[in-house]
């Protein structure tokens, strides 16, 4: 299915459950749920921000409630747009979670993406999200240097 409200455009199956946040008008956010627990979320965010603070403040929040949660610093290329964040690693309820946090920056917004599934349904569910985040790069057009693609895109 195609999500596209509040400026935020992508692709979801069928079966996961999408959830909208526009509370202020400011920041909107969208949540869409796996049916087995695991989310992807995108919030578009004031152009100009600092966006590696932004990532930063997840990867925070996130080792407040997980004392051991292990991050490393990422950067990718997705349809030949730079996405910057963290990985992330930890233990809820006795079981191995993985996280990513992805921002990019566009003229018109900074972009906080986030993904989380238990390690169990990783390795599918993280194809399905990696599917949802290059829809939403795609909707957004060429990047600043006019590509779509390129040998860094996935």
């Amino acid at each position: 299915m195609r999500f596209d409200r509040l400026g935020l455009t992508f692709d979801h199956p069928d079966n996961w459950t999408v959830d909208v946040d526009d509370a202020s008008g400011l920041q909107a956010a969208v949540t869409a749920y796996a049916p087995d627990g695991g989310f992807w979320s995108v919030s578009a965010h004031a152009p100009g921000g600092p966006a590696a603070e932004l990532a930063a403040a997840v990867v925070q929040e996130m080792r407040s409630q997980y004392q051991e949660l292990d991050s490393e610093s990422v950067e990718e290329g997705i349809g030949g747009r730079i996405l910057r964040g963290f990985d992330l690693n930890f233990y809820c309820l006795d079981l191995t979670n993985t996280a990513q946090v992805r921002t990019l920056e566009t003229p018109d917004a900074v972009y906080l993406l986030l993904c989380q599934a238990e390690d169990r349904e990783w390795e599918e569910t993280a194809q399905v999200f990696a599917a949802m985040t290059a829809s939403f790069v795609a909707a957004l057009g060429p990047g600043a240097d006019g590509e779509t693609g390129g040998p860094d895109a996935s």
